[in-house]
């Protein structure tokens, strides 16, 4: 094995073994260096795929119990067999983290399995998996290494009753009684694969509302509608304690603005209030790395750090901790290091809540917009009156698109509704390309389809909806 490359990555999450593939096409010698037994970082193996792979089963467990009757499509009694459906899952992960590693032999990179750190610029030190160490000499050093969650004083966490994301893929019975400590997405994406499946679930959060990071009229349908699901919400209250009992966990609870303590007691909880960048042991003190006040480190626009020949990508430094964000990154950072000139535009990065209906959005906030005194226009448009969303029988939700008052360019698109992960899509490469709303009014979109709602909202921006 050499041990010596143009390009060495520490991590192979999305972020890190994007980047590689994308450095092995343009030339470079790659070597990654992961500690995991897999390929895929936490997207993969404990975060986006293994979650979205129950989310999916849960959906169609819940469609057969509530739904396909409306369809005339009736069934015997329904089952819940929870060790195939986690068989499943991991059989998805399996197979995607193995197809990351097919990608790597086949552009000829070198996967170091061990846990890497910065020995100086130009080193890698590798404490091998198997034994042993090894000394990488490497032009170039990207820290890839993404996150992890964030602990909250007086819950400890053991994955078994007190559990983080990790842990809540692979519960086994069904909790009867849920708690999730935190309203974000993870949370509530979480939530909802085991309210489907028998869980009664009750979201606790510090702020006054879920999705904070959220259009604040979208914020407030979803959790309407998580609601009318079976969702409890306990906002504006804070967790001081957690203590495990013979039943599961009884956390203290006080109000955020402080005032008289309460007991709430659950078979599991899950705490969710955030990641935080995995920056330890990484040397980057000893390198002379510097990081800003979050441990995230800091970089220029193109990911230089302040020691030159050390880069970071994703989750390690400031903007949102999501997978695709990452990948765009590292592939723009190794096209730089190529000679290349291309960019992250960062104002269509697109989000999604997986929960049902789905949350989509991309650029500004109503909130952000109006906050930075900006005349805009909102055109909507509810998935009540587009035909498509009427014959799957999926109503909920909305498309709302937010415009410059003077120039009509969107500024932000916010969905939720039935698809709204794959809708979201037309809106961030409108806003890759600066379309106006008229833009979008003016493109034809398929009959019937649920992205004729889009459509409509844009043409709402100018106060002419055509079918409401």
């Amino acid at each position: 094995m050499s041990d010596s490359f143009d390009l060495v990555i520490i991590g192979g999450g999305p972020g890190g073994y994007t980047a590689a593939i994308r450095a092995a096409q343009l030339g470079m010698s790659v070597a990654c260096v992961e500690k995991r037994d897999r390929l895929g970082g936490t997207c993969l193996n404990i975060g986006c795929i293994p979650s979205k792979a129950l989310l999916q089963s849960s959906e169609k467990y819940e469609e057969a119990r509530h739904v396909l009757a409306n369809h005339g499509v009736k069934l015997g009694s329904v089952e819940l067999d929870l060790g195939t459906m986690l068989a499943r899952k991991d059989k998805v992960v399996g197979d995607l983290t193995k197809g990351v590693e097919g990608l790597f032999k086949k552009n000829k990179i070198t996967w170091i399995k061990g846990a890497g750190r910065i020995a100086a610029p130009g080193k890698v030190h590798v404490d091998l998996t198997e034994g042993g160490t090894q000394e990488l000499e490497v032009k170039h050093i990207i820290i890839a290494t993404g996150s992890d969650s964030v602990p909250l004083p007086g819950v400890e966490v053991d994955e078994k009753v007190v559990v983080t994301s990790t842990g809540a893929l692979s519960l086994d019975p069904v909790p009867k009684r849920l708690v999730v400590i935190g309203g974000g997405y993870i949370g509530l994406e979480l939530g909802s694969v085991w309210a489907r499946l028998g869980s009664e679930v009750t979201v606790v959060e510090f702020l006054d509302r879920i999705t904070p990071t959220m259009d604040g009229e979208t914020g407030k349908m979803l959790q309407r509608l998580l609601g009318r699901q079976g969702f409890k919400f306990k906002l504006s209250t804070k967790v001081v304690g957690a203590t495990k009992t013979g039943a599961g966990v009884a956390l203290t609870l006080e109000p955020a603005a402080g005032g008289a303590q309460e007991t709430l007691e659950g078979d599991v909880v899950l705490l969710s209030i955030g990641r935080r960048p995995y920056t330890e042991g990484l040397g980057l003190a000893e390198a002379g790395v510097e990081l800003d006040e979050r441990r995230r480190v800091k970089v220029d626009a193109h990911y230089h750090t302040n020691v030159p020949g050390i880069y970071a990508i994703g989750d390690v430094i400031a903007g949102p901790m999501l997978a695709h964000k990452a990948e765009d990154e590292g592939v723009v950072l190794v096209e730089h290091l190529a000679g290349q000139k291309s960019h992250v535009n960062y104002e269509a990065i697109p989000a999604v809540i997986y929960t049902f209906p789905e949350v989509g959005s991309v650029g500004r906030t109503e909130e952000e917009v109006k906050a930075a005194g900006v005349e805009y226009k909102v055109g909507k448009f509810p998935f009540s009156a587009n035909s498509r969303a009427r014959c799957n029988g999926e109503t909920d939700g909305f498309v709302k698109i937010i415009a410059d008052a003077k120039t009509d360019r969107v500024l932000g698109v916010h969905i939720i509704g039935p698809d709204a992960g794959t809708m979201i899509a037309e809106a961030a490469l409108a806003m890759e390309f600066s379309a106006s709303a008229e833009d979008i009014a003016r493109t034809c979109h398929a009959h019937p389809t649920l992205n004729e709602a889009v459509k409509e909202a844009a043409l709402a921006v100018a106060g002419r909806t055509l079918n409401l």
